[in-house]
């Protein structure tokens, strides 16, 4: 019997030789990557916690912000925009609402001309225990987290993209959470782990739909000392800091750098990546 031999492989070329597009023009120091300077980020949730101190550090990294919130945040916009030389306007709607999401965006372009980077940080986690339990009965729970967790990154994503689009740029970043990769313990919150591990495809989704004009990412924090969870017992929270490799709670100045780096230019080929910053929780 001949023993079967492979044929060399002929590799086809074109006439043309390969080439590849040209990327960004970016600092030569890398420090600069990192500056916002003169670019226009509206990040909603922005009263408070994470929202609040992402706001915070683009000014400081000289962007002009808008910070939105259920009820415009007056003072800390008048704040940050004292502190640190820039534009700062606060904006008050209900992000569930796509009427009023489409009608903030269209001001904050008229006031601004244009918008540069979006945070879509609006969340909620409303206790309500298993999806067996009365408190879950008519599912207005269940509802409220995903439409604010969801639909709200949803209605925002499609109104800024349109001006994304028009631009042909921008940088837009969710706020997912690692409870849309792990499910939480002893803590029961079906709805919100289900919520936030919708907006980490969602952002990957709308990576591709709006790779020819933005960038689309997110940032899943682990437990942040934002006081979202004051709710939760003592014993719980101490179990949840003995399971974290780090040993503790993060604080919300250790996560403003993930959303920094996503919506600079130290970030011009990422896009569709999820950012987990939880201490080391979900590696155990």
């Amino acid at each position: 019997m001949a023993t079967p031999t492979s044929a060399p492989m002929t590799i086809v070329s074109s006439q043309e030789p390969f080439q590849n597009p040209p990327g960004p023009a970016l600092p030569a120091k890398a420090p600069d990557l990192f500056s916002l300077a003169g670019k226009v980020c509206v990040v909603t949730g922005a009263a408070r916690g994470i929202g609040l101190a992402v706001a915070e550090a683009f000014a400081q990294s000289g962007a002009h912000v808008v910070l939105w919130d259920l009820q415009a945040p007056v003072k800390a916009a008048a704040s940050i925009a004292e502190e640190n030389g820039v534009r700062a306007k606060a904006y008050g709607g209900d992000v569930t609402d796509p009427d009023t999401v489409d009608r903030v965006v269209d001001e904050i372009v008229a006031e601004f001309s244009t918008i540069d980077v979006f945070v879509a940080n609006a969340g909620v986690n409303i206790p309500s225990g298993d999806i067996l339990s009365e408190l879950n009965r008519d599912g207005k729970r269940w509802n409220r987290v995903v439409d604010i967790n969801l639909n709200g990154v949803f209605y925002c994503s499609r109104a800024v993209g349109r001006v994304f689009k028009k631009a042909g740029r921008g940088s837009l970043i969710f706020t997912g959470s690692m409870s849309g990769h792990i499910v939480n313990t002893p803590i029961e919150h079906s709805a919100y782990n289900t919520s936030k591990a919708a907006v980490i495809h969602l952002a990957k989704s709308l990576a591709v739909e709006f790779r020819g004009f933005a960038r689309v990412n997110s940032v899943s924090p682990g437990y942040i000392d934002t006081g979202i969870n004051g709710y939760v017992d003592p014993d719980t929270r101490r179990k949840w800091q003995d399971e974290i490799p780090l040993g503790r709670e993060g604080q919300v100045k250790e996560i403003v750098g993930a959303y920094l780096f996503f919506a600079s230019d130290a970030s011009t080929y990422a896009t569709g990546s999820d950012l987990v910053v939880d201490g080391g929780y979900t590696i155990r």
